[in-house]
């Protein structure tokens, strides 16, 4: 048995059999989708997904109307010429949550969405496009050219807009732990990345799922330890 045999059918244990496990994945990623989505799409998720950092997410989606009506439909390229007044008009907007930093955010963010879609054809496309076995580095582009996607925030907004990925949860990388991956305590190094990657890009090719179907599995299979 591999090592990911192991853990999958631990996981099926923990979670009542194989279709009990099979119940709890993600739908499947559809990259064909995700190169057809509009910009606006994307730029709409980037920002659901900053908002929810640090609020209840109920909170957002019940108000999440109202932030697609005050961002103008997050069309990338309205939203790159709107004056200084209207995003200190937001500050004050009762229809969306008014926190500066991340109503700002949308502002740097719709010129990150244009330049991709400017080197892609579409934002869709250039996430669509970039090769599965560099995930990592997709995650570095987050990090470094969009405004507040790094970490967490980047990771479960690739899973929203349908780009096949792992999220790397304190019980993925405790499973990583435990299968023999030699990461860092934090497990948040540079050499930890390219390590997480390596194993992954082994299981796919050994199995033949998606990455966000053994990203799931990993995390289901194991419990990460009370700091």
């Amino acid at each position: 048995m591999s090592d990911f045999d192991i853990i999958r059918e631990r996981a099926e244990q923990r979670k009542g059999g194989a279709d009990a496990l099979k119940a709890m994945l993600p739908v499947i990623p559809d990259h064909e989708a995700l190169r057809a989505l509009p910009d606006d799409r994307i730029l709409s998720q980037m920002t659901k997904r900053i908002f929810y950092s640090g609020f209840v997410h109920k909170v957002i989606d019940n108000k999440w109307p109202g932030f697609e009506e005050a961002f103008d439909g997050f069309d990338p390229a309205a939203l790159n010429i709107a004056p200084d007044e209207f995003w200190h008009g937001l500050t004050s907007d009762d229809r969306i949550v008014k926190n500066g930093a991340k109503i700002m955010s949308v502002r740097a963010n719709a010129a990150f969405v244009r330049e991709l879609a400017k080197e892609a054809g579409g934002a869709g496309a250039f996430f669509a496009n970039w090769p599965r076995e560099d995930h990592i580095g997709l995650l570095d582009v987050l990090a470094k050219r969009g405004n507040r996607l790094g970490g967490a925030t980047g990771q479960y907004f690739l899973r929203g807009i349908g780009r096949d990925g792992f999220i790397m949860t304190s019980d993925v990388l405790a499973c990583l732990k435990d299968a023999g991956v030699p990461l860092s305590a934090s497990g948040t190094a540079k050499k930890d990345q390219q390590l997480i990657q390596q194993r992954f890009n082994r299981w796919a090719a050994e199995t033949g799922l998606p990455l966000a179907h053994l990203s799931r599995i990993c995390g289901l299979s194991i419990d990460a330890p009370e700091e």
